[in-house]
């Protein structure tokens, strides 16, 4: 409490006077997050987790990101950024947070895939991101923390690699993306659909962002070419879709080895160890499906 009463006191100049106690907010497993009253205005105080630069955070990206897609009109607005004590501070946005099931729905799924073709057309940043690279760097800062990488992330480079291997026959042109598209970063508010959480978003592969929202919330075959098809403004092609599905893996190998690392950082209550293990099982199924050969060929072979 009293790096809260510090950082309140760092950002009453800024905001104005503080109206009442901060309120913890539920959910999330890397901050910790308040609900407060400045001069008049609810915001949301975002208060790193310990160590979360080891996680590929960059709190400076976070905010330009955020910034970013705020003027697109799909984030909150950014109010203050703070270096010492960190912490961000962002408008509160009216309204509820989404769960999977919702957002599979046709108008929700295409109120999302308009949002994603926001983000991806907003100003570059300087942040880059590649899962390919970062559960190399997850898997070497783990093992520099004493921790034991799951012989499951030897079995699965293979995979990654190949997967890399076919999009590298794709075009490919990097657009700023969230990166970690649960459905709880999703609120639906009364000026539509708002992205919060920008704290991973950096230069990549739009189909990163397009895969990790669909193996998060769990879509079907049918909702992921509804979520493509508004997004491209036409069907998509095979490629595109194969390319979407290997991103899935991606998205699980990245939540796997950031629970695998998160173990060794975090100070919040929480079983790393099982949402690791949750995705590396994902994996495993994914790799041996018969259709997986499938998908880097047609992923590879430029069919869209």
């Amino acid at each position: 409490m009293a790096l809260l009463s510090e950082t309140i006191d760092r950002l009453t100049p800024r905001l104005g006077e503080l109206e009442g106690e901060p309120a913890p907010l539920d959910g999330g497993i890397t901050n910790r997050n308040y609900r407060a009253r400045f001069g008049g205005a609810d915001v949301v105080v975002r208060m790193p987790g310990k160590d979360t630069a080891m996680l590929g955070i960059d709190r400076q990206a976070e905010a330009e990101a955020n910034r970013c897609a705020a003027a697109a009109g799909v984030a909150p607005e950014v109010l203050a950024l703070l270096d010492d004590p960190p912490c961000l501070v962002t408008r509160f946005v009216e309204g509820r947070a989404m769960e999977a099931p919702q957002l599979r729905e046709p108008a929700p799924l295409a109120d999302v895939a308009a949002a994603l073709r926001t983000i991806h057309g907003c100003p570059p940043i300087a942040a880059s991101f590649s899962p390919f690279r970062i559960v190399e760097d997850y898997a070497a800062k783990a093992a520099i923390r004493g921790a034991e990488v799951p012989a499951a992330y030897e079995r699965s480079r293979p995979a990654a690699a190949r997967i890399e291997t076919a999009l590298r026959h794709r075009p490919h042109e990097p657009v700023l993306c969230h990166n970690d598209l649960l459905a709880a970063n999703f609120l639906r508010s009364p000026v539509g659909m708002r992205i919060v959480d920008w704290e991973y978003a950096g230069m990549g592969d739009r189909y990163f962002d397009l895969g990790n929202f669909t193996v998060n919330n769990e879509l079907g075959a049918g909702e992921e070419e509804a979520l493509l098809a508004v997004y491209l403004g036409e069907p998509a092609r095979p490629g595109q879709l194969a390319t979407l599905r290997l991103m899935r893996f991606m998205s699980d190998f990245r939540e796997a080895m950031w629970g695998v690392l998160q173990g060794t950082l975090s100070e919040l209550e929480f079983d790393f160890g099982t949402y690791a293990e949750k995705h590396f099982e994902r994996l495993y199924a994914a790799e041996s499906d018969p259709h997986f050969k499938l998908l880097l060929e047609e992923a590879g072979g430029g069919a869209g």
